[in-house]
């Protein structure tokens, strides 16, 4: 009789045991938000990395979207990140330089934000290593949203919805720097353009243009005068399946800099005028061009790299040995191999990716 009052006492402890711990993640309110997947374009490769703590998940993305389209993270609550990534220009703003609050005129032009997952630095001059780091540098920045980080936390935290939110994706409704930093990141990394005809064009779904094929053909090629090889060399810089290469430049762009790029982050010299090269995707529709936005045209840009770079004792050895003609002081395309090239640009336009509604503000119905 004591064998089975022992037994039944071990069979209701382990009953007791179950269920506390079946119950435990209610109990402590632990959320599993929903994996997202991923999908990686043909030909982009695996090489990148999401931090072990901010995991995509459907809810995390969801609650970046809504952020990035949230005007409370501002100052004056009047603008948004989007003001200055609108997403009918891959998420520039078509403006030389961008605005800010107060109407303020920020330092440089906005980056298009695409293919990010790949990127290892942010800004044109790569001050942020981690998309987490980047959301939260504009957010702060007198000439762009201007606000501190406490004062957006309190906005959030004091509206009905955003802590629900926050505890579906990260299991607190306790809002944090952090955590906004965290869901802008998560839906950043979405932001994945991969369906242009170039991108049709090496998964064999269509053939390119002659007039196409050969522009692609002279962007990817460093010339090669005594081989009598001709190119445009845009791959230098904006090459890969990706149409982007991790690098800073100085493109030729001033003798004397007004802007001293990555140097004011490095403080070397040696780094005075580089800025990041772009990714090249969706340039059609992403101009003006440079950091400063100088250059209204495709047109003046081939025009620039053709004809007038500007010598400085740290010009890029890409740019200063690149010339098509044996001895040659500049690129020297012919007016028909530079219209072939933009030609080849257009190329990369996505249009499902500047319409996508997964990507569009969430607050418009």
């Amino acid at each position: 009789m004591r064998f089975f009052s022992k037994k039944i006492a071990l069979s209701i402890a382990i009953l007791i045991w179950v269920f506390i711990f079946s119950t435990a993640g209610k109990m402590n309110n632990i959320v599993s938000p929903d994996p997202y997947p991923l999908t990686i374009p043909h030909k982009f490769g695996s090489t990148f990395t999401i931090p072990a703590d901010n995991p995509l998940t459907m809810q995390g993305i969801a609650l970046g979207r809504m952020l990035f389209y949230e005007k409370k993270l501002s100052g004056d609550n009047t603008i948004s990140c989007a003001n200055c990534h609108q997403q009918r220009f891959a998420f520039t703003d078509g403006q030389a330089f961008s605005f800010g609050v107060a109407g303020k005129k920020g330092r440089r032009s906005a980056m298009s934000l695409v293919n990010l997952l790949w990127a290892k630095r942010f800004f044109w001059d790569g001050r942020a290593s981690t998309l987490e780091e980047q959301a939260l540098i504009p957010i702060q920045d007198t000439l762009e949203m201007h606000q501190s980080l406490d004062g957006a936390v309190k906005k959030l935290q004091r509206t009905k919805s955003y802590p629900k939110l926050f505890e579906q994706a990260f299991g607190t409704k306790k809002i944090t720097a952090d955590l906004i930093a965290k869901a802008l990141a998560q839906f950043e990394r979405t932001l994945i353009s991969s369906n242009s005809r170039y991108d049709k064009f090496l998964r064999g779904e269509i053939k390119l243009s002659m007039e196409e094929k050969r522009g692609m053909d002279l962007f990817m090629t460093h010339p090669e005068p005594i081989e009598k090889l001709r190119g445009a060399n845009c791959g230098d810089c904006h090459g890969t399946y990706k149409v982007f290469m991790e690098g800073f430049h100085n493109n030729g762009l001033d003798s004397i800099a007004s802007d001293k790029g990555r140097e004011m982050i490095t403080q070397k010299e040696r780094d005075r005028a580089k800025f990041r090269a772009p990714s090249l995707r969706n340039i059609a529709v992403t101009g003006p061009y440079m950091h400063d936005g100088r250059f209204k045209s495709l047109e003046e840009v081939l025009d620039h790299y053709n004809e007038h770079i500007r010598q400085s004792n740290n010009l890029d050895p890409l740019i200063i040995e690149a010339t098509n003609e044996i001895k040659g002081k500049s690129l020297q395309l012919s007016p028909s191999e530079k219209k072939m090239v933009i030609t080849f640009l257009h190329t990369l336009t996505d249009s499902t990716f500047i319409t996508n509604p997964e990507f569009s503000d969430p607050f418009r119905k």
